[in-house]
């Protein structure tokens, strides 16, 4: 039987890095131009202990969830495939990008990775790996945790948190 309450572990690994490319947009429909970040994700997760292990859930599986979600968007040119004035197109190899109908970007298509998020901003980045990163658990049988806290960094001091909560999970003040 496991004690009652919550636990909380936390993993923040010098590999669960990606250097990327993105562009994001603006109220008033104003596009930035294309740069980089070397972008640092740590996580945090609460929940029960498992009755059978006494852990929230084994670090060296979400290590390697992670490790391999974060390799996914490594030296790739982010684009978003939900935003109102941007359209982002394959076209064979190739991956066309418009922005307010005027093409802006084409990319090799190996290059990029179409997100179904509206921006590629580190709000959006954290929410698209929380969700991610909580399938992936479930998908494995991790099913009891009350929270996912995903926080990416994209300059040293300049991150957002996203706080995926379990539905019915108590929230905190």
């Amino acid at each position: 039987m496991s004690p009652p309450g919550e636990f909380r572990i936390a993993l923040s690994k010098e590999d669960f890095v990606f250097a990327a490319a993105h562009f994001i947009t603006f109220a008033g429909h104003r596009c930035e131009t294309l740069h980089g970040h070397n972008y640092r994700a740590s996580v945090r997760l609460a929940g029960a202990l498992d009755p059978a292990s006494w852990y929230v859930v084994d670090f060296s599986v979400v290590k390697k969830i992670l490790r391999r979600l974060t390799d996914e968007l490594d030296h790739k040119v982010l684009l978003p495939t939900e935003n109102p004035i941007v359209t982002v197109a394959r076209e064979g190899a190739r991956v066309a990008v418009a922005v307010n109908g005027e093409p802006r970007y084409g990319f090799p298509e190996r290059d990029c990775v179409l997100l179904p998020i509206p921006n590629t901003t580190v709000e959006m980045l954290a929410r698209h790996l929380a969700g991610r990163l909580r399938a992936e658990l479930t998908a494995v049988g991790v099913t009891h945790l009350t929270l996912i806290e995903m926080e990416i960094e994209e300059n040293f001091g300049q991150s957002a948190v996203y706080r995926d909560a379990a539905e019915g999970a108590a929230e905190e003040g």
